[in-house]
């Protein structure tokens, strides 16, 4: 599984994914690279279709999109059960990495 963090240094959420994600990989033993993709410009947004900080692409294909999310440097914001949170929860995650 290739898994690409896209962010950007002043969303802390970020932060929060990569430390889930990687708890995750090494729980689970999961056969998974974690790689990084800081969006710095808007035409980096543009051009990525960066649709906040943090978004987590597994095999490319971004697993919480809902429609059509707005493109930009903006940070990002998950429904979680505990409500609006600005990373996915862990559960949520094991569920996009299919664990």
């Amino acid at each position: 599984m290739n898994i690409t963090l896209q962010y950007f240094d002043s969303c802390p959420g970020w932060k929060v994914v990569e430390g889930r994600v990687k708890d995750i990989i090494e729980m689970r033993s999961l056969q998974a690279s974690l790689d990084y993709q800081r969006i710095e410009t808007s035409e980096d947004a543009e051009r990525y279709q960066f649709a906040g900080s943090p978004t987590l692409l597994i095999d490319g294909q971004d697993p919480f999109a809902t429609g059509s999310l707005p493109v930009g440097l903006a940070c990002r914001s998950y429904l979680t059960d505990a409500g609006l949170a600005p990373s996915p929860s862990v559960e949520q995650l094991e569920e996009a990495m299919g664990v």
